[in-house]
């Protein structure tokens, strides 16, 4: 194994038997770290997630739940880094019951900045969603109040020498309960997929693109940051009929398979954002990715690796052109996120 950053190191990943938690896991691994808590209350997937992986005896699997903040105090003993993954995601579920979003949501990641303070750690690296700019449903609303609450806390943690910063995801491809699993679901059991807009745009990366953003904040982050990945953007039809396509072909499916149309869901937005206007204008630029400096972060200049001079992202990024459907293929296929999905499969888009 590989010495690097994380080697030797004891690690926490909340809502780690996720798309992003397992992935970040196969990705720390590599760095042969002391120890990695993984910290969820399914059970189910813990199992899961410990047969694939059998072959490590640096893994903890510890059910629980953000919610226990005597519990993430326990999990977060003797740890240097937290990757604090947990979250409810599902905008439907979200708006249907909002206090259960505030309670995992804000008041977890609440638990999560105490127990971090308490526990002394180095670093925690929380993640946030597109949703959480100018938002306009609940899940939206609580990520960006966790947001802030990451950010509050680089300023309000006294002597402490923890690091606190966040990253924003526009839409992971193919994660558990995103709309690839749902279509590959709708095509092989209905012979069709069901799309809200066919003209809807949003930002997508892949889990191995995720993992690289969460890798390079963990470790440039000065404290209070909002990291920001530059994604292309993706037009909702075009995606649906890429995955048409490549479900057909890997499950040599002859029959036609039809698009119907059903409309926005309640809280959803025909085009996300990755910042507000006055965030650009403030904003750092690197080579692949924007960086919100805090709101009371002083007045000493930050360097990051890789900056470049500001290319005036506001004006040209809300008019950025999708990227081409053989982009889209090539990325599917690369991941491999074209496979029989679980029957639980929702989408969250």
């Amino acid at each position: 194994m590989k010495t690097g950053f994380y080697t030797g190191k004891k690690i926490l990943i909340t809502g780690g038997t996720g798309t992003i938690g397992r992935a970040l896991t196969r990705r720390l691994l590599a760095e042969n770290p002391a120890v990695i808590r993984i910290f969820s209350r399914d059970e189910h997937k813990q199992f899961e997630m410990q047969q694939e992986l059998h072959g490590y005896d640096n893994i903890r699997y510890l059910i629980g739940d953000v919610r226990d903040a005597d519990r993430v105090l326990r999990a977060m003993e003797d740890i240097d880094y937290v990757f604090h993954l947990a979250a409810m995601k599902h905008v439907p579920f979200c708006e249907y019951n909002p206090f259960e979003a505030v309670k995992t949501n804000v008041i977890g990641t609440q638990n999560v900045i105490h127990a971090a303070i308490a526990a002394k750690v180095q670093r925690v690296l929380f993640t946030s969603t597109d949703k959480a700019i100018s938002p306009t449903n609940t899940y939206g609303a609580t990520k960006l109040t966790a947001e802030r609450l990451i950010s509050a806390a680089e300023y309000h943690k006294g002597p402490r020498k923890t690091v606190f910063c966040s990253v924003r995801f526009g839409n992971v491809m193919g994660s558990r309960g995103s709309v690839i699993p749902l279509f590959v679901r709708q095509i092989l059991e209905e012979r069709r997929v069901t799309v809200t807009n066919p003209d809807m745009l949003r930002y997508m990366m892949t889990p191995s693109q995720a993992v690289e953003l969460i890798m390079r904040a963990n470790h440039t982050a000065y404290g209070g940051e909002v990291f920001v990945l530059k994604m292309p953007v993706v037009k909702l039809g075009d995606l649906a009929e890429v995955v048409i396509e490549e479900t057909r072909r890997e499950f040599d499916i002859r029959d036609a398979v039809r698009t119907d149309i059903i409309g926005l869901r309640p809280g959803e937005k025909m085009v996300e954002e990755l910042m507000t206007p006055d965030e650009a204008e403030a904003a750092m630029e690197t080579r692949d990715m924007y960086i919100l400096q805090p709101l009371f972060g002083g007045t000493v200049r930050r360097e990051y690796p890789d900056m470049v001079d500001k290319s005036g992202f506001w004006p040209l990024y809300v008019m950025k052109e999708p990227i081409p459907k053989e982009t889209i293929g090539a990325w599917i296929r690369k991941e491999n996120l074209i496979r029989k999905p679980e029957k639980a499969d929702r989408v969250r888009i």
